[in-house]
């Protein structure tokens, strides 16, 4: 059994798709601020089809260097009703095989979509069912992925582009059938332009359909249980995908053999099979071109398979020209260099056997910051690299000696754009040694400089956005430390350790209870103040009142019940930083955002005891209550004249406009320190109109 140990940067994340929560998949984010009902609704209304402004039917979504100046001439953008006289969005279903590569090199994409179909779980997920082409068809659409630990809606006009009358982009196999191009365009449209479809990693891929964890195998040398853990990944629903050597300037050559070079190619099955007088082991694959097969052992039409028992010849063997076909794995292992294994959970390193033992998330946000978070990967330079945020793991006695340790490192990329340069990042485990163990703060320099054991360090080498590896640690504490390569290098990232642990019938939460905050924002992302702070400040000291409106939306807005009367608006940050910018510069520092975090934290607790209905809400009466359980007093006609000022026009506070108007009193009261007799700070009226007028 293994549980997290507790610890200051010990955060555990309760409730990763939790319903509600801003950022979950029944409470997406929305894309660029666009309400995919919202907008339905509007031009369903006027009898109109959606264009969207933000990804227009221009050389801008495609980027600037995928075509050339004489071929972009003749770009076309067409909407499938302009296409078929009858589409649809599916047509029998969603397969693998409506997809068939277009003119971009995507087929890192289109081979993780092909593994996305075989996982209905997960394909409803990035595909919601309240649209297609029949009566609330509007020319709009929308899709769902996972971005940097939120699931995000993005909606899109149904435009096409084409080139010469072919699709640029993937083309669906059947002529009226258009989830594929849609699809895809809503890809494009996170990632910024169809150029940035163009040469990817499937393992980007795959996380970014499902939110999961994936895994890579290279397969130059591969782990002895490979086939298992390819068995065990088909048993248990995961997503697969494999890669061809020869990287991304080889273009589209085809080998002798059939297979592609530098190409990406979806893992559809493993399984054994009878062969002469013993047991084969075959793995099946699929090319997201739609077509072009292996052409050595197990492929279509192989004498292999007349060696097959009938019965299993029947399940397993097909002969068509539409891009699948079964190899070996030691044909596999030789003629791909890659696995990737996604899922949820890391369950494929179960091996099929998930009896008595389960999964157990912990999820981060934080940054590297120039002089303080950024320590780089030279944990010999001790002094330096002991600023590195640490995670601290508690491993304890095993069952079965099985991997039990999955650690994966996500860096988001610069101005949150896919394809901007990224860093080298990794992560080093240490094991803590005893007389370190009772520290309740992070591991100083010492235990870094005298550290004897072995290290554990992986990444460093790839400029990757996913660095990730699993491990078998025997019992003890361990501290996880993920750097850059080079100290002093800034960046947000997110980190994410899978534990194994025993599941004895006991409640996962309680058992973890003692080391969880009683509030804890948006993806347990190490939310000390302090980490807070950095991570919004991006390179600067303090933060202005539009990082702050970001901050306050993004983190302490997180929960349903704070969220449903709005978010923090502009002029409200700005009012707020006023009252807490104590150097009257316009900005806060470290220290006044501490100061504002308390009150915050104080008033959300307020807010949520006389807040009963679930309505998000307060009233005039609530109002009165959460002001005199924050130890002040204001008389009648104070309270109407607050009421005024931060209710709606139904009389009703929501959560920001509460804190707004407390944070406006709490700095009144030491203002004017006006005590009455029984203690309790009174205001009147007037003097709340004289204050207002100045601040």
């Amino acid at each position: 059994m293994m549980m997290p140990a507790p610890g200051p940067y010990q955060k555990l994340e309760r409730g990763w798709q939790t319903k509600g929560r801003i950022g979950s998949l029944q409470s997406p984010q929305k894309f660029n601020n666009q309400d995919f009902t919202l907008l339905r609704e509007y031009y369903l209304s006027r009898g109109l089809l959606f264009e969207d402004d933000t990804f227009p039917a221009q050389v801008s979504s495609i980027g600037p260097n995928l075509l050339s100046a004489d071929k972009l001439s003749y770009l076309q953008w067409k909407r499938p009703t302009m296409i078929e006289k009858n589409p649809h969005l599916i047509v029998d279903g969603v397969s693998r095989f409506d997809i068939v590569q277009g003119e971009i090199g995507d087929c890192w994409v289109l081979a993780a979509l092909g593994s996305l179909t075989l996982q209905r779980q997960f394909l409803e997920n990035v595909m919601p069912k309240d649209q297609g082409f029949k009566e609330t068809y509007a020319g709009i659409f929308h899709f769902r992925f996972w971005h940097f630990g939120d699931w995000v809606d993005v909606v899109i006009d149904d435009r096409l582009p084409f080139l010469n009358e072919r699709y640029l982009s993937v083309q669906p196999r059947s002529r009226n059938e258009f989830w594929p191009s849609l699809l895809e365009k809503a890809y494009a449209k996170l990632r910024g332009s169809y150029q940035n479809l163009h040469w990817g990693y499937i393992s980007d891929a795959l996380v970014d359909l499902t939110g999961g964890v994936q895994v890579q195998f290279l397969l130059q040398k591969p782990p002895s249980d490979l086939q298992e853990i390819a068995k065990a990944a088909a048993k248990s629903q995961c997503l697969m995908g494999c890669t061809t050597p020869g990287g991304q300037s080889v273009g589209n050559m085809e080998l002798k053999n059939g297979l592609i070079k530098g190409h990406a190619y979806t893992v559809t099955g493993a399984t054994e099979i009878p062969y002469k007088n013993g047991w084969e082991d075959i793995i099946r694959v699929w090319n997201p071109w739609g077509h072009g097969e292996w052409r050595g052992p197990w492929s279509d039409g192989s004498p292999q398979w007349d060696r097959v028992p009938a019965e299993y010849k029947k399940d397993l063997y097909e002969d068509k020209d539409d891009g699948e076909f079964w190899m070996s794995r030691q044909a596999f292992t030789e003629q791909f260099s890659l696995l990737c294994i996604c899922n949820n959970t890391p369950s494929f390193l179960d091996f099929g056997d998930q009896r008595g033992t389960r999964w157990s998330l912990a999820m981060y946000v934080n940054q590297w910051a120039r002089g303080l978070t950024a320590g780089g990967s030279n944990y010999h330079n001790a002094g330096a690299f002991s600023r590195n945020p640490q995670y601290f793991i508690q491993v304890e006695e095993p069952d079965l000696k099985k991997y039990n340790v999955v650690v994966s490192l996500m860096q988001k990329p610069a101005s949150n754009m896919p394809n901007a340069q990224k860093l080298f990042t990794g992560f080093l485990i240490f094991r803590v040694e005893p007389k370190f163990q009772g520290l309740k703060d992070r591991l100083p320099v010492a235990f870094f400089s005298q550290y004897k054991s072995k290290v554990l360090k992986y990444g460093f080498n790839v400029s990757t956005r996913d660095v990730t590896n699993y491990f078998f640690l025997s019992p003890g504490t361990y501290v996880v430390v993920p750097a850059t390569s080079e100290e002093g290098q800034e960046a947000e990232f997110l980190l994410r350790i899978f534990l194994r642990i025993q599941d004895n019938h006991e409640d996962l939460k309680s058992r973890l209870s003692p080391v969880i905050p009683k509030d804890i924002p948006n993806q347990s992302q190490d939310n000390s103040s302090e980490n807070i702070f950095l991570r919004y400040a991006k390179q600067g000291s303090d933060i202005n009142a539009s990082q702050l409106q970001r901050l306050l939306n993004e983190v302490f807005l997180e929960d349903q019940m704070a969220s449903l009367g709005g978010g923090f608006c502009f002029e409200s940050c700005r009012g707020i930083l006023a009252l807490m910018d104590l150097k009257s510069n316009g900005r806060l520092s470290l220290q006044e955002f501490k100061h504002l975090w308390k009150y915050l934290a104080k008033y959300k607790d307020i807010f949520r005891r006389e807040e009963g209905t679930g309505s998000g809400f307060l009233d005039v009466s609530d109002l009165r209550n959460a002001v005199q359980r924050a130890g002040l007093a204001v008389d009648d006609q104070l309270l109407h004249l607050m009421a005024l000022r931060y209710s709606d026009s139904s009389m009703r506070i929501c959560f920001p406009d509460f804190v707004c108007c407390m944070i406006r009193l709490k700095t009144m009261a030491s203002v004017f320190r006006n005590l009455s007799k029984d203690g309790k700070i009174c205001f009147t009226a007037a003097e709340w109109m004289i204050f207002t007028m100045y601040l």
